[in-house]
């Protein structure tokens, strides 16, 4: 496991785009699965290219791209505002009509999101052919040494219930939810306090 490389955004951006394909949340917002790997590249290649913005490293690897891990430093946001700006406009771009249905949607990631510091898992990934391994936990709980070693709490957002209780047995603790504008999804919050 290491910390990524900016000629490693194209590689990480196939892997969260594969892990979340048939996600429970981002398939609601992206519904067209015959053009959902082409929105996703441009929607999870910005959120990618973003976390690198960070002098300190932000997202993490596998050697070989199995798994990615994508994290926003205490106090920093996901997204530039210069490309905060653009985030309508290219979901226009990608989705038309959904648009502001999504923008909704990420409107309550970011009410959800505590005011407390914290390191934020914005984005974890495996594989599918390497899904079942362990991969993905072992980079996860890799990437919380740091966060401990800080004595900073950790947060995420569980997009697919499935895996909640993954993040439960490294020590998260759900700590609310909401829905999509629908309620047809739900989203889990879940906080870390430093080991």
């Amino acid at each position: 496991m290491r910390a990524a490389e900016a000629a490693d955004i194209p590689a990480i951006t196939e892997t969260i785009c594969a892990a979340f394909h048939d996600d429970p949340t981002w398939s609601w917002a992206f519904r067209d699965e015959s053009r959902r790997q082409e929105h996703y590249r441009a929607w999870w290649g910005l959120l990618v290219q973003e976390a690198m913005r960070f002098e300190r490293p932000a997202v993490t690897v596998t050697e070989g791209m199995e798994a990615a891990a994508v994290w926003i430093p205490p106090g920093e946001s996901e997204l530039s505002p210069e490309s905060e700006s653009r985030v309508p406009a290219l979901l226009r771009e990608l989705i038309g009509d959904d648009t502001d249905r999504v923008l909704r949607l990420l409107d309550l990631f970011e009410e959800a999101r505590p005011s407390e510091p914290h390191h934020y898992l914005t984005l974890l990934g495996v594989r599918d052919d390497q899904r079942g391994r362990g991969i993905g936990m072992r980079l996860l709980a890799n990437n919380l040494e740091r966060s401990d070693g800080d004595g900073v709490p950790a947060y995420l957002e569980s997009s697919n219930a499935a895996n909640d209780h993954r993040y439960e047995a490294l020590g998260f603790r759900r700590i609310g939810e909401f829905t999509t504008p629908d309620d047809a999804v739900m989203v889990g919050t879940f906080w870390r306090d430093p080991a």
